[in-house]
């Protein structure tokens, strides 16, 4: 598969789209990302199974950049509350790393797509649903948030997300206010990629390149380009999330989730 023009447009477009958001709603970018590159790949007459799984893991890789660009973006908004950082961060990492070199492996790609479009479906309907917790909640304590911190970098780590799907409804459900939830999933974002994307590579060391310039289950050329119009994105994001209401553009997200995850599922019960 080479980089043509077409090719590299099109990586460029889903970069930069996925920095933005990432920045707007302290996402990972991985939701729109994977079915995307998923499709890229397969059009690259990679076996369905692997191309979910170089879709997933090269997603999570694009993170450890965008995480980096967006919550530098946050902090000096003062925005991040770096209590929680510390708090959740040990869990993620062993989540991360148990995800991206145990079980992402072992598990066949058709049910990671089956996984991912049900993650996706669950997190576009709490994105529609926007509950108010009670007011008296509050986030747990330290060995609770280090096992929310396993629980998020774990299914990160299998679904390709940077965990802003699940840590950011966590933090509001727990009364942490919207914008600092954003901006703490930012900095949460660069723990939960970085363990993961070591797993991956661990975990593929000794699989052929399914691809040239794929380095087991990461496709290197894809990372690239998409992690430098996604780094260029993702502050203008950060501030954007602090000059706008983002209900309504959390509304049409999601219903473009759906979507995404409508493909997802198909590919999974498809297996082509």
């Amino acid at each position: 598969m080479n980089l043509s023009l077409i090719l590299i447009g099109q990586l460029l477009a889903l970069g930069l789209a996925t920095g933005f958001l990432a920045g707007l709603l302290g996402i990972g970018g991985g939701m729109l990302m994977v079915p995307f590159l998923t499709l890229i790949l397969s059009h690259a007459d990679v076996p369905s199974g692997m191309a979910v799984k170089m879709a997933i893991a090269t997603s999570m890789a694009t993170i450890v950049f965008t995480s980096l660009s967006s919550v530098r973006a946050h902090h000096q908004r003062g925005a991040v509350r770096w209590p929680l950082v510390r708090g959740m961060a040990p869990g993620i990492l062993a989540g991360g790393l148990l995800a991206g070199a145990g079980a992402f492996s072992l598990i066949k790609g058709q049910a990671l797509a089956l996984i991912f479009g049900l993650f996706v479906s669950f997190s576009a309907t709490q994105m529609l649903r926007n509950l108010k917790p009670k007011p008296s909640r509050q986030m747990p304590g330290t060995w609770g948030q280090a096992g929310a911190g396993t629980g998020i970098g774990f299914l990160s780590g299998l679904v390709g997300a940077g965990g802003g799907f699940v840590s950011v409804p966590f933090m509001t459900w727990c009364n942490v206010p919207i914008h600092n939830a954003v901006a703490t999933s930012a900095a949460l974002g660069f723990p939960i990629a970085l363990a993961s994307t070591l797993g991956y590579v661990l975990g593929g060391w000794n699989l052929p390149a399914a691809l040239p310039g794929a380095l087991g289950y990461l496709y290197l050329p894809a990372l690239a380009v998409i992690a430098l119009a996604s780094v260029t994105m993702a502050p203008i994001g950060a501030k954007a999330a602090h000059a706008m209401d983002v209900a309504q553009l959390k509304r049409v997200f999601a219903l473009l989730l759906y979507g995404l995850a409508a493909y997802m599922l198909w590919k999974a019960f498809a297996g082509t």
